[in-house]
């Protein structure tokens, strides 16, 4: 098993800024690793992941530009940099887990999931 922990979240006002991180332990492993996010009334969706090696990366277009994924495997953490937050991106972002090194793109492939955490956008 692995447990996935999210912190970072927070009340922003529009154009600032957040850094979420996901803090791993338990069974870990060589795994790709993503960002979530879903809001009221939505489903969850995508926003960034990220291979093994951190080499690899994608975005959604929502996100391209203003977020960057990372993660420091020393630290067994990913991270999420979001700039220029608009009042679209308040949603709970969740952190997840795959069991496989490549970069995943699509919810169905990963594996372990946090609980996720609160990002509000006020505009």
């Amino acid at each position: 098993q692995v447990q996935l922990v999210e912190s970072g979240g927070g009340l922003v006002q529009a154009g600032g800024s957040l850094r979420l991180s996901c803090a791993a332990s338990g069974r870990t492993f060589r795994s790709a690793m993503g960002w979530f996010r879903q809001a009221p009334g939505k489903e969850r969706e995508v926003v960034a992941s990220i291979d093994w090696s951190g080499g690899s990366t994608n975005y959604a277009d929502s996100a391209k530009g203003r977020f960057t994924i990372s993660r420091d495997n020393a630290k067994n953490t990913v991270y999420l940099q979001m700039n220029s937050l608009k009042p679209e991106d308040t949603a709970v972002y969740y952190c997840a887990a795959t069991i496989s090194s490549a970069v995943a793109l699509t919810r169905g492939e990963y594996r372990y999931w946090g609980q996720g955490t609160q990002v509000t956008v006020s505009s």
